[in-house]
């Protein structure tokens, strides 16, 4: 029966410097009090907006770890800088030569029989400082701003709505509680939606460059097929206008072989008739 704390958690508390669309880290310590080896385990109400690296880990009797805590970039900025998220730290004693891949959630389930000791965090923001330049030459009005964000700082740490013991049972122990953030896995899954993308994309210019490409292959070709049957069709025109230019010519060469033929038959009768004129008149 275990009867001291397996864990020291320095801070106890998760403080972040909140400001508008820029990310905030915050870092703990985690102590091991044991003489033995202790898994442990982060969780969280909120896995979307929290990275934590390493989630889940393996300390060496009383040797301490490290973990760290990013809060994503926040478009708004909630009322009064007041946060309801809250953190659990589970552990558990393990035997020797278990390694980090080995542990899992079902090590830390409370029905399996073993001790499961949970630490709870609540998470605080506070306003970053002033930046210098914005300071006045006297000292009255820059403690008065000191003054206002202590005041504010002071309000965020002691909000009273409802005991922060029953809060953290009530988010941690419900089903809003679940296992370390999943921000980094799912902005690599986005990564890897938008190389799918990139590529089909790609894929897509591909194909359409190709049929680009075999439609003005296709017009190249219909473009000659013109040109081609033009020369052709004036070839035609220029072959047929000869012919009949030839045609004119056979016609006008017969009709002067007709006009040679017939001359020479009326000379005779010609001839003939002036003799027998003459031969009549000669012998009376």
């Amino acid at each position: 029966m275990i009867t001291t704390e397996l864990l020291d958690v320095q801070p106890n508390e998760l403080q972040f410097t909140f400001e508008v669309m820029k990310q905030s880290t915050c870092t703990l310590q985690l102590g091991n009090r044991s003489d033995q080896y202790v898994a442990f385990k982060v969780k969280t109400t909120s896995p979307k907006k929290y990275c934590v690296r390493p989630n889940a880990g393996i300390i060496k009797p009383k040797a301490t770890c490290d973990f760290t805590v990013t809060m994503q970039a926040q478009k708004v900025a909630p009322p009064e800088l007041q946060c309801k998220d809250k953190f659990l730290i589970q552990c558990t004693v393990i035997p020797f030569g278990i390694s980090e891949e080995d542990v899992t959630s079902d090590m830390f389930a409370k029905d399996s029989g073993k001790y499961v000791e949970e630490k709870k965090l609540r998470v605080v923001l506070t306003s970053p400082p002033p930046s210098p330049e914005y300071l006045p030459v006297n000292g009255e009005q820059k403690e008065d701003l000191c003054y206002e964000t202590s005041l504010q700082k002071d309000k965020v740490l002691n909000r009273v709505d409802i005991p922060l013991h029953q809060r953290v049972l009530d988010d941690v122990d419900g089903e809003s509680c679940t296992d370390e953030p999943k921000a980094a896995k799912h902005a690599e899954e986005l990564k890897s939606e938008n190389n799918d993308v990139v590529l089909n994309l790609t894929k897509d210019f591909e194909e359409l460059k190709s049929k680009l490409s075999t439609v003005n292959l296709k017009l190249k070709e219909a473009d000659l097929t013109i040109i081609k049957l033009t020369e052709e069709r004036s070839m035609t025109t220029r072959e047929k206008n000869m012919l009949k230019h030839e045609l004119e010519l056979l016609r006008k060469k017969n009709n002067a072989r007709t006009i040679m033929s017939g001359f020479p038959i009326l000379y005779v009768l010609l001839i003939a008739l002036i003799s027998i004129v003459i031969g009549y008149f000669a012998h009376p």
